[in-house]
């Protein structure tokens, strides 16, 4: 059982202070935090505290040797002020699974869940009614004992902060076809949402920025000849009236998102293909107006049409569509998390 979570409240909120109709997204926290500290091999008295910086030592392993991990989730309100997650189970196994890759100790699904719970109610004026207004929830682990040896730390910190969040992308996006950087390779961390993958990407995406690109969408780190993912998003294909999307590996995060668009597509009779996607073929398929729709599907973004994108030196244009699978699976999936449509799947977890 959870043991009791220790609240101590803010004095005065903030939030009178916060333009939630010009919000960036990941800038604007809420009044509290949650935290919970690994010490002598157990995890210690759950806290929920006013949102602020953290002491910690600067030997602390997590700056030295990386062991951070963190998932992405978000809370909805419908018209009747009811909070609602969007397969929070899913979250809550990811984070240990990425957790264990880093030889960080698992987190109690009783303090995850009782914990992100008396949050949610704490905070829960921040959670603005309306289409694509949510709660941004990012929980995270860090390292923090203080020692300089290459080892597994002895002491953790876990953490839950809030972002009130508008939609995620409102520019549009063209991406380049990864040839020489990779996001992660084979036997390595790339299936963990750990820290360390998004800061590999940051110097290669900054050179598709200056081509002009918003994104780019990684392939295998042997051969480059097969697509995978896309920035911080899984990626999907429509070939003619075909989906088409990569398997998941050790490369590629096991999206929440990509798992859900694949169940719609089915319960829509979609064909889906779920396999690896060659360069040559998209190509191709963009060459003879196969290739109709590529775009991204992510927990921030939801999803994300793509335009167009350049490989080698070629550059191809998208057509735009009336029947765009991204706006058929966007509407079903945010009707279903902000609870204006029925949930056959039981994806909608209530916060009450």
């Amino acid at each position: 059982m959870v043991k009791d979570i220790e609240i101590h409240p803010i004095k005065t909120s903030k939030i009178k202070d916060v333009d939630f109709n010009n919000l960036q997204f990941g800038r604007v926290f809420t009044d509290h935090m949650f935290e919970c500290d690994f010490i002598d091999g157990q995890w210690t008295q759950p806290r929920i505290v006013p949102y602020g910086p953290l002491t910690i030592e600067p030997s602390a392993r997590v700056f030295h040797y990386g062991q951070a991990v963190f998932e992405g989730m978000k809370a909805y309100k419908d018209d009747n002020d009811d909070i609602f997650l969007f397969r929070p189970d899913e979250n809550f196994d990811r984070i240990n699974k990425s957790a264990a890759r880093l030889a960080i100790p698992e987190f109690p699904k009783d303090f995850f869940f009782e914990g992100m719970k008396q949050l949610l109610l704490l905070e829960k004026d921040w959670i603005k009614k309306g289409w694509g207004n949510s709660l941004y929830i990012r929980p995270f682990v860090i390292a923090t004992e203080g020692a300089i040896a290459a080892s597994p730390a002895e002491e953790y910190k876990f953490m839950i902060i809030l972002s009130p969040a508008q939609a995620y992308y409102s520019q549009e996006v063209r991406v380049l076809f990864a040839e020489k950087y990779s996001r992660s390779a084979d036997g390595g961390v790339g299936f963990a949402k750990a820290a360390g993958n998004y800061a590999a990407q940051f110097y290669p995406t900054s050179l598709a920025h200056k081509k002009g690109y918003q994104q780019i969408i990684w392939t295998d780190a042997s051969t480059h000849e097969y697509l995978e993912e896309a920035g911080t998003m899984n990626i999907f294909f429509r070939i003619n009236d075909k989906l088409i999307t990569a398997p998941n590996n050790d490369r590629i995060l096991d999206g929440v998102t990509r798992k859900s668009v694949i169940q719609l597509a089915e319960d829509a009779n979609i064909d889906v293909e779920v396999r690896r996607v060659p360069v040559a073929e998209i190509k191709e398929a963009a060459r003879n107006g196969s290739l109709k729709e590529i775009f991204g599907a992510g927990t921030a973004a939801v999803i994300n049409p793509i335009l167009g994108f350049e490989h080698a030196g070629d550059v191809f244009e998208l057509p735009e569509l009336d029947d765009a699978y991204a706006s058929l699976f966007k509407e079903k999936l945010m009707n279903i998390q902000y609870n204006k449509a029925e949930d056959p799947h039981q994806w909608r977890y209530k916060v009450s």
